[in-house]
């Protein structure tokens, strides 16, 4: 799983809380952090951070300016690290719904 695609289904999962929640559309949004305080999620600090980062992975990976950078940043324990941190959030979320 990319980080774009981890980044799509957390958005997605969060989605689902608001409309779980609400019973109506979720807003048009793709910030992560955003759509858990919009849905009333409780976060501690690291999984805010987790989801403000996520939604800066994908932000860099969609501009020229940033991809190159990115790439750089991305070496194998990195991207290791940070798929183990979506799947928590994942396997986190899903419970919520």
């Amino acid at each position: 799983m990319g980080f774009i695609l981890g980044h799509i289904s957390i958005e997605k999962l969060l989605k689902a809380v608001y409309v779980k929640k609400y019973k109506k559309h979720s807003p048009f949004l793709h910030n992560l952090y955003r759509l858990a305080e919009l849905s009333e999620i409780e976060l501690t600090d690291e999984q805010s951070d987790w989801l403000d980062k996520i939604t800066s992975f994908n932000l860099n990976a969609r501009y020229d300016d940033y991809k190159r950078e990115f790439y750089l940043l991305c070496t194998e324990e990195f991207a290791g690290d940070w798929i183990e941190k979506i799947k928590i959030l994942r396997s986190w979320i899903k419970q919520m719904l």
